[in-house]
């Protein structure tokens, strides 16, 4: 898979994710030893991102000429140590042509689902669609979801599959009362959504989500209760509840 894979060819990168998740990771350790409180992590710094190097195969660790310890992980364990850094992986660094590098963003992907979080990279844009019915919908039912701060949207064309259109949620608080009242009200919006289109939701407290980065740098509220001047209900302790999830 990673003979396969070159710049385009999404198909083939979308496979090695998927291998990735299940399959063993020789881990270089610049210091420390398995399992040592003091281990850490070899780094490396591409196009000025990081990155953590590994190998694939017992066979890659001896010709890779590494002569530090290293750990044996499984691909979906380290993803999940890495990604809230903003790390990256980096297979066999040795290799002819320097090998492959799997952004954080990917590693997110891997723990989270590859089915669920998009393909990147993402083309991101505002909506063009005209559905006016479907954001009165949504406006009046945000005015009656005290939950609700505020809602922005986008239009997601991912690398790999249909593009579609994200409601961005702002909300007071992610307790479980309030996630299931915005559901709900999501759930209700949606029948005057035109036939055929996606629809999403991305909670814009996700800091490691790129649409919800992508609404807050970009993207005004199409509907925003603090601007109206509305009261806004005590804040409770957050609980985010995932992205993005089709209704």
């Amino acid at each position: 898979m990673l003979r396969q894979v070159s710049p385009g060819q999404y198909d083939a990168y979308e496979a090695l994710l998927r291998a990735l998740g299940d399959a063993r990771l020789w881990m270089l350790l610049w210091q420390g030893g398995p399992g040592a409180p003091d281990a850490q992590y070899g780094n490396m710094e591409v196009g000025g991102h990081g990155y953590v190097p590994c190998v694939t195969s017992a066979q890659e660790l001896a010709v890779s000429g590494w002569n530090r310890a290293h750990e044996v992980a499984v691909g979906r364990e380290v993803a999940g140590a890495l990604f809230p850094g903003r790390w990256g992986l980096w297979l066999n660094p040795h290799a002819p042509g320097g090998g492959v590098g799997v952004p954080w963003l990917d590693l997110r992907r891997i723990c989270g689902g590859l089915d669920v979080l998009p393909a990147g990279p993402l083309r991101l844009s505002e909506p063009s669609l005209e559905i006016p019915a479907f954001y009165a919908q949504l406006t009046h039912g945000a005015q009656y979801t005290p939950a609700v701060r505020s809602l922005r949207r986008a239009w997601v064309q991912p690398a790999v599959g249909a593009p579609y259109l994200v409601i961005g949620l702002d909300l007071y608080d992610g307790s479980p009362p309030s996630v299931e009242a915005v559901q709900q009200m999501m759930r209700r919006s949606v029948s005057a959504v035109p036939e055929g289109l996606p629809v999403s939701t991305v909670l814009m407290a996700d800091e490691y989500d790129p649409v919800a980065m992508w609404l807050r740098a970009n993207a005004r509220p199409f509907f925003d209760r603090d601007a109206q001047g509305a009261p806004a209900p005590a804040a409770a302790p957050g609980y985010g509840y995932g992205y993005p999830r089709a209704y």
